[in-house]
């Protein structure tokens, strides 16, 4: 399971540098880092990461939300979703993407490794490219 290539998109330097960091302790290959969601979406398609853990707003023409429904509808790349903002507007609007997990700002180590394994769980599931395929933007 370790050797997963996941994929960064956040637009704060410190947060990402921190989740490299933590994913490279934890013996996870990292795949690269995005600041927006055009680049994610680039990016997915040039590195095939097999988890993204991605920031829900960004700068850009898109936000973490738009581009994680593009890259799940169109490569059926697993999703985390990490945030600052836990309201349920944001959560409800979010699930339209099917992400494999949530990550709230802050986080603790622990709990990023909890998502991370959550993640790679639920995402080979026999449902999980199902779903995929009914995203919708």
């Amino acid at each position: 399971m370790k050797e997963m290539n996941i994929l960064i998109v956040e637009d704060e330097m410190i947060v990402a540098m921190m989740i490299k960091l933590k994913l490279l302790e934890m013996g996870y290959r990292f795949a690269g880092h995005a600041t927006s969601g055009e680049e994610a979406i680039r990016m997915v398609e040039e590195v095939k990461p097999d988890l993204i853990i991605m920031d829900i707003f960004l700068k850009g023409k898109i936000d973490g939300i738009e581009a994680a429904s593009e890259i799940v509808k169109s490569y059926a790349t697993p999703i985390i979703f990490l945030t600052g903002d836990a309201s349920n507007e944001t959560r409800i609007r979010s699930s339209i993407a099917n992400p494999v997990g949530y990550l709230e700002k802050p986080f603790m180590e622990e709990e990023l490794e909890y998502v991370i394994e959550s993640a790679i769980s639920k995402s080979k599931s026999p449902g999980f490219k199902q779903l995929a395929q009914n995203v919708s933007v």
